[in-house]
Order: structure tokens, then sequence, then C-alpha cells
């Protein structure tokens, strides 16, 4: 028997010297550790105070140089560019965080003509600009400006030369501190126009007085912040420490917007190691100082570099291992001394309990035989109970398995006599059983005297009901090991399997409608392609999408909606043959899988007989609807239509005939997938469009036809891509609605309108309207109403310079909310005018009650005027109308003078069309503008109407 193994304990003994030991080692460690963070912490201080002065000393050394250079303007009267580039060409050399010196001249406006000439001896085509937008733009007529007009060094810096800083917020609170104090004052960062989106730079300015005390302009230098931080350290020998880190911000605050430099790629990014004794160590060390250069306020944020726990910690983390050890050495020597004692008593109570143990087994023996005998007897009962009493039977065959006995109520519950399979093997039983999967591998288990288990199986019962079976056998050898038969349980699970059945069909069928669902769809799919690559004979897929299936859901509601798809599902069985595949794809979509036979070719006469079917009238409640189809068909085997895209291809088909006006079917082509491919690669491409200023807009005269006079104009936009060229609107406007891009892009239309037409009025060219498109999606927009006025704020143009162009589609559908809206955009004092009138579904009752102020004649209208006596009058008819009104009309797409005359005579107010312009860019309008151009007046009466200049 073998021995109990010894209890280790520690003795009172070595716990003490345990105890104690680790004690002292962790005081002492903790008091050495605790030096170790003193001494890091003062190194760390001692360098963060030297980096700050560093940077101040830096900043103070920019400052200084604007004073040299201020002191030139002070002594030399006047200054020439010469001397200016002379004088700053070796500062520049000897401070190269200086990128540019200025000198900013105060200009009155009855100076600019002759200042920009004397600007363009310099740099031909130079005149005075402004930043606007990110953008340089001429500079708008003011009373002042404050020029730069010596630029060092020129090369790189073109774009500065001519600016107007005057303008600029950040220059002109700099310049005011520096008039207040007498001193050179700094400027926040700043966007500069020769690089814009380059390094933080910030500029130092300090004022120029003239002899008699007036302003002459003032001196400025351009700093780069990361190149004076550079070369400020690396001359205080710094640059390469890599002991602190460095964050250089403009301002008292660490936001990450002003964050200026910072010295995180000089550290090495590895993780520091961290030690089990990470306890000891301090959080790292971190620090911001403030000082203040220029009158402006710079934030410098030092944080220690991580290092690995030894190089600060050397001496604690020796101090700790080596008490360690020798406390954990010096208890072990006194736990063993005092083991040895208790080993010779705990040997004798082993020994003794040994032989009362051996004593106690003998008597557990005889006790647990006659525990086992009665068990077995109680075991065999209870089985014999729960065969009895469970859904299972028990059986049994020879060796030849035949079954010989079979218990457990089994006629009753398998609806087979007893007598019917007494005698008889399974494979004898069961009919087929060998032309299944599992059915062989069952007889090859048998074969082989194995255990088998949970055999499903169907046979007919004694009422000649199919019914399903599992059972479970272990084979039976006697004493000699000899194979005697089998044995086992088996049960009925006929219930199960019908659920199981249910539950398959219903996952692969749509609830709805019956049909066949997307899963069984592709297993049909392919099937019947599987058939046409055998066969050679072709399959046809057809993609099957209502057109008015949406508003039967709007105006009778989804029940309706659901009556319909039923009916539909039903139609499409019916005028299809039984071996034809019907399938629901989703919502409103159907598709149909169509095989040829050699009795049964396909052709088109099949499509349209679908067609028809769907398009019969279908009673709905009391109203009687007729819903028609547009079908998209792909075959199998076709050029450029594998098999695993037939679907897809069918998919680009139908839409094609949704294009065509619905109510058609169109077969797949090769060119219909280039038309898909270009509508993805311009929404693509359209994403980011708005983001890299490709947009531009261009602007259509709109001409009043009584005086000549352009009174307005209507904003077009165009895209300008990279690669593409001038993309027309007809190419991406569709695309922009159907993906809701539409939404920014407009909002970006109506703001650069407005913000050019107050430009253009600022600049004298007249008190212009400019019109501008809503979609659809902007007009359902909720915040249309606030960015309308936001545009208006913002670019500080009057309302009514800004006229709204809706079409009758927008609102026609639910005409009370539109009215409210028209009402609320009305109230800001904009012009609201109705698109393409004419060509929608006008209604004169909801045009009274629509707060419109223009009618625009669509061209369609226009184009004929003079040829068809019914456009003719319809155009006429249009005029009178709105006059009755009191509404003013346009008419688009004037291209003669026969149309221009016509509508003169009719009254017309306005007109815009190629024939007194076409759309033009912004520069060659406001050069139309500003040549007074115009039609000739009313009063000529000329027989060929002409565009004059006056």
């Amino acid at each position: 028997m073998p021995r109990r193994r010894l209890q280790l304990s520690l003795t009172l003994a070595a716990a003490l010297t345990l105890g104690g030991g680790l004690v002292t080692t962790a005081v002492l460690t903790v008091a050495v550790n605790r030096l170790e963070i003193d001494n890091t912490s003062l190194a760390f201080e001692q360098g963060t105070n030297v980096r700050v002065a560093a940077l101040r000393q830096g900043m103070d050394e920019a400052v200084e140089v604007l004073n040299v250079t201020n002191q030139l303007f002070t002594t030399v009267q006047p200054v020439t560019r010469a001397q200016f580039h002379d004088f700053t060409t070796p500062l520049l050399l000897r401070n190269p965080f200086v990128k540019a010196f200025n000198f900013h001249r105060a200009v009155e406006d009855s100076e600019r003509a002759a200042f920009e000439a004397e600007l363009q001896r310099v740099r031909p085509g130079t005149v005075l600009r402004e930043m606007q937008g990110g953008r340089l733009v001429p500079a708008p007529r003011r009373a002042h400006y404050n020029v730069v007009d010596y630029l060092e060094p020129m090369l790189g810096n073109e774009p500065a030369f001519g600016l107007n800083v005057g303008e600029n917020g950040e220059v002109a609170r700099a310049l005011a501190r520096a008039h207040a104090g007498g001193r050179a004052a700094a400027t926040g960062l700043l966007r500069l126009a020769q690089d814009p989106a380059g390094k933080p730079s910030f500029e130092v300015v300090m004022p120029v007085y003239r002899p008699d005390g007036r302003l002459l302009g003032d001196t400025a230098a351009i700093v780069e912040v990361p190149s004076l931080a550079r070369s400020t350290l690396a001359r205080a020998g710094l640059l390469d420490d890599r002991s602190i880190l460095l964050k250089l911000y403009i301002g008292a605050q660490t936001a990450p917007a002003a964050l200026v430099y910072a010295n995180h790629d000089a550290v090495d990014a590895a993780s520091p190691e961290l030690p089990p004794l990470r306890w000891l160590a301090r959080p790292g060390t971190h620090a911001l100082e403030r000082f203040v250069a220029a009158g402006q306020t710079w934030t410098v944020e030092a944080s220690a570099t991580p290092k690995p726990y030894l190089a600060d910690h050397l001496a604690s983390t020796l101090l700790l291992a080596g008490g360690a050890l020798s406390t954990l050495l010096l208890a072990a020597f006194v736990q063993a001394a005092g083991q040895r004692a208790r080993k010779v008593q705990e040997l004798v109570r082993e020994r003794t309990a040994d032989l009362k143990l051996t004593n106690q087994r003998l008597i557990d023996d005889v006790l647990a035989r006659k525990r086992t005998e009665k068990a077995l007897q109680e075991s065999e009962q209870r089985f014999r109970q729960l065969v009895a009493m469970s859904s299972d039977w028990y059986w049994e065959q020879d060796e030849q398995l035949r079954f010989v006995a079979v218990t457990g109520h089994f006629a009753e519950k398998s609806g087979v006599s007893v007598g019917r399979i007494l005698g008889k093997t399974r494979d004898e039983f069961v009919a087929g059983l060998a032309d299944s999967d599992a059915g062989r591998e069952h007889l090859d288990a048998i074969a082989a005297r194995e255990p088998f288990k949970n055999l499903e199986y169907r046979a007919l019962d004694d009422e000649g009901e199919e019914r399903w079976y599992c059972v479970s056998g272990q084979p039976m050898f006697d004493e000699a090991g000899r194979f005697t038969g089998y044995r086992g349980t088996g049960s009925d699970i006929t219930a199960r399997k019908i659920t199981e059945q249910r539950v398959h069909h219903v996952a692969q069928h749509d609830v709805l409608t019956g049909l066949p669902n997307r899963s069984l769809l592709q297993d049909r799919l392919g099937q019947a392609v599987a058939y046409a690559t055998r066969s050679g004979h072709p399959v046809w897929v057809m993609l099957i999408d209502l057109d008015r299936f949406k508003f039967v859901n709007d105006s009778m509601g989804h029940k309706a909606g659901d009556v319909l798809l039923m009916t539909v599902a039903a139609r499409l069985r019916s005028s299809l043959r039984d071996t034809d595949t019907v399938a629901r794809l989703s919502g409103d979509e159907f598709v149909v899988i169509l095989s040829q036979h050699e009795d049964q070719p396909l052709s088109a006469d099949i499509v349209q007989r679908v067609m028809d079917s769907v398009a019969q009238p279908v009673m709905l409640g009391p109203k009687e609807f007729f819903v028609t189809c547009s079908i998209g068909v792909a075959a199998y085997p076709s050029d450029g239509t594998p098999a695993d895209s037939l679907i897809e291809h069918a998919d680009i088909a139908m839409y094609r005939a949704k294009k065509l006006g619905r109510n058609n079917f169109q077969f797949y082509t090769p060119a219909m997938n280039e038309e898909s491919l270009e509508r993805v690669r311009i929404e693509s491409a359209l994403r980011n469009a708005l983001e890299r200023n490709e947009f531009v807009l261009h602007y259509q005269p709109q001409v009043d036809l009584q005086t000549g006079r352009i009174v307005g104009m209507e904003a077009l936009i165009r895209w300008k891509h990279p690669e593409l060229g001038m993309v027309p609107p007809s190419r991406f406007v569709g695309v922009a609605e159907d993906t809701g891009l539409i939404v920014p892009i407009g909002a970006w239309v109506m703001r650069t309108a407005c913000a050019q037409n107050k430009a253009w009025q600022d600049a004298g060219l007249g008190h212009l309207r400019v019109a501008v498109n809503l979609s659809a999606r902007q007009f359902s927009a909720t915040e249309l109403l606030p960015s309308i006025e936001q545009v208006l704020a913002d670019t500080g143009l009057e309302p009514s310079c800004l006229e709204l162009e809706l079409t009758e589609s927008l609102f026609m559908s639910d005409v009370t909310p539109a009215v409210d809206l028209l009402h609320r955009m009305k109230s800001l004092g904009v012009k609201l005018s109705i698109d393409d009138f004419g060509t929608g579904y006008s209604s004169f009752s909801y045009l009274s009650r629509f707060p419109i102020d223009v009618l625009k004649i669509d061209r369609s209208f226009v184009n004929d005027i003079t040829i068809d006596a019914n456009d003719a009058a319809i155009v006429a008819s249009i005029i009178a109308l709105a006059h009755n009104l009191r509404l003013s009309v346009i008419a688009e797409g004037v291209e003669t003078a026969e149309q221009l005359d016509y509508l003169r005579h009719q009254g017309c107010d306005e007109m815009q069309g190629y024939y007194f312009s076409r759309p033009l860019p912004a520069h060659e309008f406001e050069q139309l503008l500003r040549q007074r151009g115009g039609l000739t007046a009313l009063e000529d009466e000329p027989d060929t109407p002409q565009v004059a200049v006056a």
C-alpha cells in the first residue's frame, strides 16, 4: 500500500525569517526607488526649462530680425525695392526659418489704379487680390488697402505679391496691437496665399510711419514655426536629444488644431519593457510651460520619453532581487531543519493509518458485492418498466439477422403487427434499404459485426401509410466470442419527419405567395444551367418588376399590396409550364427560369404572354387597378452572360426596360452592362467631386424683352472632371438624385451662386436676380429653410435677388404640405418660379394656391411656335394665364429671331436661350455685364432682332 505523501507546511521559525527578510527588503527597495524617481524628475525639470528657454530665445530672435528690417524704413526714406532686396537677402540666409520678408503698403482706393500699374511693372498681370474661401480672388473696391508691395524672396512666394492683407483678421489684430504698443506683434496661425496647405506659419508685423507721423505701412516677416523650433533646438544641441518629447502650441490652449511643432519623429516607437515591478514606478513626468513673444502666447508641452524600467531603477531592482533571494535561502535552511524532526513522527502515524485502512477495505468489499447484486436486479426491473412506458421498443435478431423477439408494445407504437416481422431480416421488411447511402453504411456495419446508431428508414404500416422509424443496435457474442445476433431499440419518428419537411418547405418558399424564395431559386438555377450544359438547349432568366406597386401600397395600404402580389404570383404560375420555376426575389420583383425542351422552343411570345397575364385588371376592394410590369431577360449560353451572373444581367435589362418607359421587356446585351458600369463609375467619382472642388457654375442671362437689358441669370452646374473632362449635367444629375448626393451639391450651387451675385452687385454691375434649381431631394429635406436663411445671411445677398426654380412634380403628389412649405419659403423674401411649365401635371386650382412669382415656358413649346399653331396657341395661353394671375413669364430655349418676335408680340416678359447667349463661365458672364450687353429694345421693332452692346 503506498504511503501517504507528507504534508509540507512552513514552520514558525521559517515563517518569521521569511516575513522579516521580505519586509526589510521591501522598505529598503521603496526608499531607494523614491530617490531614483526624484533624480529623474529633477533631470526632466531642468531639461524642460532649457528647451523652453531655447524656444523663447528663438521667438525673440524672429522678432529682433523684424526690428532690424523695420529700422531700414526708419533710417532710409524712401526705401527702394533694390535696397529692400539687398538688405533682406543676408537676413534670409542667416535665418532659414523666415519664409519671406514683406513690406505692406497702405493704399487708398483713389491710388489703386496707379498702384496696380506699379505692381504690374514688377510682375505683369498682378492686380490687388484677397483670400476668400481658401482661394485668391480679385479684391473688391474698398476705402483702404494694406497690400504686399515689397516681397523677398519673390521666388516661391509669387501668389502673395499684391495681396491685400488688411481684410485678414489675424493680421489686422496683430497690427492693431503693434500700433498700440509701438513694438512688433505676432499673428496666430495663417493660411498663406503661396502655401495654403503648407507648414504652420505666423507673421510678425511692425508699423512704419512717414516723417509727418502718418502710417506708411508695416514690415512683416513670415516665420515657419517647425523650422524655427528645429533651428533653435539645434543651436542649443537639443534637436537630437531623445530624452524629452516636446509639443509647441500657439496660444494658451493645447488643442490639436493649435499644435505647430512636435519632435515625436525623433523618438523610438518601440514600447518600453514593463517589468513586474512597475508598481514601484511613478506615472510619466509631464509639464506645461507658457511664454509670450511679440504679444502672442506660446504653450510648450513636455513629457519624458518612456524608457525601460531598469534604465532609471537599476539600484532598487538589484536591491529587491538580492534581498528576496537571500531571504528565501535563509528561510529554506530554517525550514529544512524543522522538517527533519517532523518526518519521523509522520512515518509512525502513516504506518498505523495504513493498517486501519486495509481492515476497513475488506469490510467495504463485502458490502459492495451485496449492493451490486441488488442494483443489477433493480436495473433489470427498471429497464423492463421503461421499455413498456416509453415510445421505444426492444428487439433481438439471431445470428442470421432474423427477428426473434420484439417487446414494448411494438404493434401499438409502430402500426406493424409483430407476426409481420418475426422470422424476417430488416432488408426484407424495408424495401430499397440498399439504395441509400445510410442504408449501405448500415449493411456494411452489420457485415462487419459493428454497432450502429440512429438508422432512419421509411416503411408502410399495416394500413398502407408511410411511416418513419429510427433504430439502434449492438452485436451480441457468447463466451467463446462467437457472433449470436443483434439486439437494440427502435422508435416511430414520423411526427418529427413531417415537422422537418414543413420547416424545410418554409425555409425555401416565400411565406406570402408560396413561391420559391432566393435560396431555392439559386438551387433551381444551378440545375437549369447544368441541364443546358448537358443538352445544349438555352435557358432564359426573366426578372419581372411591377410598375405601379408602390402606388398601390401608398394609396390602398399594405394589405392591398399583399393581395396584388398573391394575384400576380398565381397569374405567373398559370401562364407558364409546370417545369418552369417562378420565384419571388424581393418586394415586387419576381424571377422566372425557362428551360427549352425538344418540343417546346423558347420565344419572345412567352415573355409577351407573361406581360399580358400580369396586365389584366385586378379588383382591390371597390377599385379596379391595372398594373403593368417591366421584364429583363438574360439567356444562357450567350456572349457576356456567365451562369453566375444571369440574375444580375436580367436585372440590368429590366432597368433598361424601365428607362424606356415601362410596360415592355428587354433582352440583356453587353452594351447594357457598359451603361451600368458607367453609372457606377460616375457615382464613385461623384462622391469625391465636391471635396475636390471639381464643380463649376455657368450662368445663362435672362433678358427683359421690353428694355432688352439683362435682369438676371440662371445658375447651371457643370462638372470639370480631371479625367472625363467637362461632364454635362445629363450624365450625373440623375445619379446624384438617386444616391442623395444632390442635397450637398445643390447646397453648394445655391451658396456659390448667391456669393457670385453679391460680388457682381458690389462691383456695380447691376441689381441682378439669380435663379437656382431645387431638386426633389432638396425640396423634401427638413433643413431646406434653415439652409436658405443661412446662405442669405452668410453671403449678404438680398432675398429678392434669389429665385428658386421648382418643377411641378415636386409638390403635385401631396399638395397641402407643399403649399405650406412654399408659403414659408416665400416669407423669407425669395422669388419662386415653376420650371418647365406645361409639361407636367398642371392644375389651375393648384396654381392659384401656390405663392409663385414666375412661370417658365418649357423649351419644347418654344421650339415650334413659329411653325406649329398648337404650340403657338399653348404659349399664348400660358402668357395670358400668368398675367391674369399677376405672374411674370420667362421663355426658355429661344434660339431664333422669329421666336423672339412672336414672344414679344404676345407680351412675354423675359427670355433666355442661345439666341442671346449660351451659359457662360463666371468670368465671361462678368465681361458681358461690363460691356452692358443686351437686346435691342421693343420700341425699335426691328425686322430681325439683334444683340446690342450699350
